[in-house]
């Protein structure tokens, strides 16, 4: 069975981007928002979140937070466009298993979650 890969990205090529390089190998489930990436981790058995820092409404990091509130254990990695130390250190404080500068290469990307799911 695939690992079940869920990518939260408000910018749609950025998720479109994930999901061509990740569909070869895993379950991709896309969110275009925090709030939907609550929703979507409810009802359905995620391995790994890619979740990204920057969003209108509810950003990465509060998301981040509601997930670990509703005892989600799942790893996740934040993207970030900014590569802000201080966005990046507050990640890894809350539990962030890892993180990934955007644009990504594609190699890297398929390297740090399969890292990621190491430590699930």
């Amino acid at each position: 069975m695939q690992k079940r890969i869920l990518v939260v990205d408000d910018d749609t090529m950025n998720l479109r981007r994930a999901e061509r390089i990740l569909k070869a190998e895993y379950e991709v489930i896309l969110a275009g928002s925090g709030k939907e990436a609550l929703d979507q981790i409810k009802g359905k058995n995620i391995d790994l979140i890619l979740l990204d820092i920057a969003m209108p409404e509810m950003d990465g990091i509060e998301t981040f937070k509601r997930m670990k509130e509703s005892s989600t254990d799942v790893p996740v990695i934040f993207l970030t466009a900014s590569g802000d130390e201080d966005d990046v250190r507050n990640a890894i404080k809350l539990g962030a298993v890892n993180y990934l500068k955007k644009p990504f290469p594609p190699q890297e990307l398929l390297k740090r979650v399969a890292l990621g799911l190491e430590k699930a």
